[in-house]
């Protein structure tokens, strides 16, 4: 059989050798790892397009390019805080299975990933072996979750509300996470400041938060992942 070789740049590359063409993007901000998991899955789905990106624009515009048949999607790289990359991911292409890759595989980490429509959860110190589990089972149509996560008493049940925003508002949360205030995001999304805080407004009554620092409060503590 061929071996691939593998590419360290943030780009796609060809994995010779078997019929099945899956296409599979890894997005991650660390090429180290990028690779690692890149060399992983070129033994076990050869002749599969795998590609590349490094922060959540790059991933949204390869999802934008490519029918992708699954995402691991790291939760902290540029652009994506926390789970408000995997919201908008799973609002903006809710038919591509996510499997979220954390360095933190705490019980609520993977409720949350669960609650917010995410596919499988593999701690980044995950085995080659339980690594190629997971793909193969999430490619099956099936979930790769912790029982012992799910059924454990839930910590947060806000990132599963995430899902009810829109695309803007997801974006504007992001920004109130960071806190920033409503002139600075309404000069960075070209909108006015009355918009902002309409939708503001509609984020509260969406996430059932009572005022704005209690959503700064909440929002902050869902991005520390």
């Amino acid at each position: 059989m061929e071996r691939a070789v593998v590419s360290s740049a943030v780009d796609s590359f060809i994995l010779q050798g078997t019929a099945v063409n899956y296409q599979l993007l890894i997005a991650d901000d660390h090429p180290l790892y990028r690779d690692a998991l890149a060399t992983t899955l070129c033994g076990h789905f050869p002749n599969a397009h795998l590609a590349q990106s490094e922060d959540l624009d790059s991933t949204l515009a390869r999802l934008n390019q490519s029918e992708i048949d699954l995402l691991l999607l790291d939760l902290n790289m540029p652009g994506s805080e926390g789970f408000s990359g995997l919201a908008r991911i799973r609002n903006d292409f809710p038919a591509v299975p996510v499997v979220v890759v954390s360095g933190s595989d705490r019980h609520t980490v993977i409720q949350q990933a669960a609650g917010l429509g995410a596919s499988g959860f593999l701690s980044k110190t995950a085995r080659p072996d339980e690594i190629l589990q997971c793909i193969e089972c999430v490619l099956a149509g099936d979930q790769w979750f912790s029982e012992e996560a799910l059924q454990s008493e839930s910590e947060s049940v806000l990132a599963e509300k995430l899902n009810l925003l829109t695309p803007q508002q997801l974006k504007i949360f992001q920004m109130i996470a960071q806190g920033m205030l409503n002139k600075q995001i309404a000069y960075d999304l070209d909108i006015t400041e009355p918009t902002v805080k309409s939708h503001v407004t509609a984020i509260l009554r969406k996430l059932e938060l009572r005022d704005r620092k209690q959503l700064i409060r909440e929002a902050q503590a869902l991005i520390q992942v």
